[in-house]
């Protein structure tokens, strides 16, 4: 199944969170992978890579691989002494229309990627090197983050954190969350009209089972 730009263009706005929320509290990667600029956002199908910690070769090797439009998903086993991306990769991923990266390590440069403006999600920054002398896969099933990652699954990042969707579900997965936020702009309203949460969210049964009126 392929996914539209229109639809990941609509992931991106809807957001990591309500997309979590509305395809019932999963795909959340874990919160030690944050964006290098918070201020972006990231959308598109995952093309995967496992790498070595402390060695970049599968890097450069799925770049090969890759299809404008992609995420690169990076498993480098959460090592985060050695910064296996930088410039010279963010340069040579924009000339080939990759969307950003996901990596479960660290990475370095950041000044040159915010300024490059290429979406980055990484578990720190490092200035050390890396090798390039050890073997790795692309495109196989990853788990970084707590989260499987198939190649293929679609990727949506931003300041609030990460999460991943199956590709087969991208088109329910959007519904489910247009109409959470169409139910949260009620939500709202009624805060605005001055009603309380405890009667917007019907938690008083809940509060009255404990005790607490």
């Amino acid at each position: 199944m392929t996914v539209s730009q229109f639809q990941l263009d609509t992931l991106k706005q809807l957001g990591s969170a309500t997309i979590h929320e509305a395809q019932g509290q999963k795909g959340a990667l874990d919160s030690g992978l944050r964006p290098v600029d918070p201020n972006v956002r990231l959308a598109g199908p995952a093309l995967t890579v496992d790498c070595r910690p402390d060695d970049n070769l599968a890097i450069h090797y799925a770049l090969t691989k890759a299809k404008p439009g992609d995420v690169l998903v990076v498993d480098a086993k959460g090592f985060t002494e050695a910064g296996p991306w930088g410039d010279l990769l963010t340069l040579a991923s924009q000339k080939l229309g990759i969307a950003g990266l996901v990596i479960n390590g660290s990475v370095r440069d950041a000044n040159a990627i915010i300024e490059m403006g290429f979406p980055t999600f990484s578990r720190g920054l490092s200035i050390k090197g890396t090798n390039k002398c050890q073997p790795g896969k692309v495109n196989v099933p990853i788990h970084i983050g707590g989260v499987s990652v198939i190649p293929g699954d679609i990727i949506v990042g931003d300041r609030d954190g990460l999460v991943v969707i199956e590709q087969h579900a991208v088109e329910e997965v959007i519904r489910l969350s247009q109409a959470r936020e169409a139910k949260e702009d009620g939500v709202r309203a009624g805060i605005e009209s001055g009603v309380s949460t405890i009667e917007l969210l019907g938690l008083s049964p809940i509060l009255e089972k404990f005790g607490m009126r």
